[in-house]
């Protein structure tokens, strides 16, 4: 185990050199706030905490600061391999000010959701532990937030080989995976709510309010609600979704789906979807070009009748009509003979009687 230390440690350096400003500031202030939290309580004065956020206090800065606030070793480490991650993966389609904005967003929408829900949870119980014992911190909302856009752009790779693992599940195996902890009170709630928000308030920018260069969100089939759940799942989730997406939409929150159909090229038709980013449309594209060349090849191993065989069966097909022409040679001689006899009759005048 010792050895492998030094080479993830070193693996981790050149993927952290290779990032932008935005990755290693955020890493950079994950790690200051660790160190303070030896000497000061960095949870409790920029964690979100329910009571606190909402007036008479109205602490609004921890809605920033929460994604960044660590207080074990394990978590530090964690949250610096998930923004490193997002930098070496996302910054490349994005950019740098866009994973900003990505960051920035999940992390204050996990803030009020989280907030928001626990105080849902005081008055359906009257516990002021739910609104002051509560800290709402961490990098679980934003690792929630990266494994959406994964799934989004990367969707069919493979994560674990035994067992298969796809991107595209990962976001809810491991949403599985911390309520079973959670069941069995291995983790605190605040864990189980900061991902379950990241996982909802990502998916909800990126469906709908990203900007990009073909428009605003990712209204693509693959990315729909009903694909984080199991395919027996997937009608009931779907007809659920579309319901609360119709009311989102009179209420103006969300905008319609529309699809647009662009035949741009005179060799070939291409169908863009708003929403859809360069990136993930080439990586439909080369999965498409691969099944049409496994098609492709499978034809090629049949049997096909040469060029050879066709010239001969013209050949023979051009025999069988020649003897047509002799016969119509024959029968014109038949014609002129019987016209050239005819011509030797001739006629005269009848003698007239008297």
């Amino acid at each position: 185990m010792n050895r492998y230390l030094p080479v993830a440690r070193q693996h981790f350096l050149a993927a952290l050199a290779s990032t932008s400003v935005v990755v290693k500031s955020i890493c950079t202030t994950v790690i200051i706030l660790y160190l303070l939290s030896f000497g000061v309580d960095t949870v409790f004065g920029l964690g979100v905490t329910p009571g606190y956020l909402f007036p008479p206090n109205f602490w609004v800065w921890t809605l920033a600061t929460h994604g960044v606030v660590e207080e074990h070793i394990w978590d530090t480490s964690l949250s610096l391999v998930t923004v490193v991650v997002a930098g070496r993966l996302l910054e490349p389609l994005w950019g740098a000010l866009e994973l900003l904005i990505f960051f920035t967003v999940v992390n204050i929408s996990v803030g009020v959701l989280g907030a928001f829900s626990y105080l849902l949870t005081y008055v359906a119980t009257f516990n002021l532990s739910y609104l002051f014992s509560v800290r709402i911190h961490g990098v679980l909302c934003f690792l929630g937030g990266v494994l959406v856009a994964l799934k989004q752009t990367m969707g069919d790779s493979i994560v674990l080989k035994v067992p298969q693992i796809r991107m595209k599940v990962a976001p809810m195996l491991l949403l599985l995976v911390l309520a079973v902890l959670r069941l069995a009170t291995l983790i605190e709630s605040n864990r189980l709510a900061s991902y379950g928000f990241g996982v909802l308030s990502s998916w909800v920018y990126l469906r709908f309010y990203q900007r990009h260069s073909r428009g605003r969100g990712d209204m693509s089939d693959h990315f729909a609600f009903a694909t984080f759940f199991p395919e027996i799942l997937q009608p009931v989730v779907g007809l659920v979704a579309s319901l609360v997406h119709r009311i989102l939409v009179k209420v103006r929150i969300c905008r319609k789906t529309v699809k647009r159909y662009d035949v741009g090229a005179p060799s070939s038709i291409t169908i863009s979807l708003p929403g859809t980013d360069p990136q993930d449309a080439e990586r439909r594209r080369q999965l498409a070009l691969k099944a049409l060349n496994e098609r492709l090849k499978r034809v090629e191993d049949q049997s096909w009748p040469s060029m050879e065989e066709e010239e001969e069966d013209n050949g023979s097909s051009s025999k069988v009509d020649s003897p047509l022409l002799p016969v119509k040679s024959q029968s014109s001689r038949d014609s002129s003979g019987i016209g050239q006899e005819s011509s030797l009759i001739t006629f005269h005048d009848a003698p007239s009687q008297l």
